[in-house]
């Protein structure tokens, strides 16, 4: 993403405007699909947010990221990618610009105050240990029965409501 596109969801997030985002790269695969799926980011407090929640943050370094809340304390969030399992953080609550209220797939938005959804990402973070090996099974598997999962169209396009 540019610098223009980073300031213009900051800025739009800032007017209390939804920015929809496509996420690009794999740190939140399998639940978000980089090309496939977008998402619906809305400015937030920090103090609102909980275990779960997809939370668009600004790094030390200045690049913005997509995952998900794996913990809070006193020092500040805790961050993992659904494909990931090291932990960042903690990041200050001044860093988090936004969370994910709407994943869109497949022309279908899923709210993620969806109990389905909510379910689906708890079970995903207790999973964090053993992520990989069942990630890597799954890749296989979908090899094997010859299923293709993933569409990579259009990556990268940013879009307001």
């Amino acid at each position: 993403m540019g610098d223009s596109n980073i300031q213009s969801i900051e800025g739009l997030l800032g007017m209390g405007k939804a920015v929809r985002i496509k996420p690009q790269g794999y740190s939140m695969y399998p639940l978000i699909v980089p090309g496939r799926d977008s998402v619906i980011i809305e400015s937030t407090e920090a103090d609102g947010l909980k275990r779960g929640d997809v939370a668009l943050y600004r790094r030390s370094s200045g690049i913005l990221v997509i995952h998900r809340i794996f913990r809070h304390d006193a020092d500040g969030f805790y961050f993992v990618g659904d494909n990931q399992t090291a932990v960042e953080g903690p990041i200050k609550a001044e860093q988090i610009i936004g969370v994910m209220t709407v994943l869109e797939r497949n022309g279908r938005s899923i709210s993620t105050d969806s109990i389905i959804y909510r379910a689906v990402c708890m079970i995903w973070l207790w999973m964090r240990p053993i992520r990989r090996p069942v990630s890597v099974t799954v890749a296989f598997l979908k090899k094997v029965l010859g299923f293709n999962m993933i569409c990579t169209q259009n990556p990268g396009h940013i879009f307001t409501n």
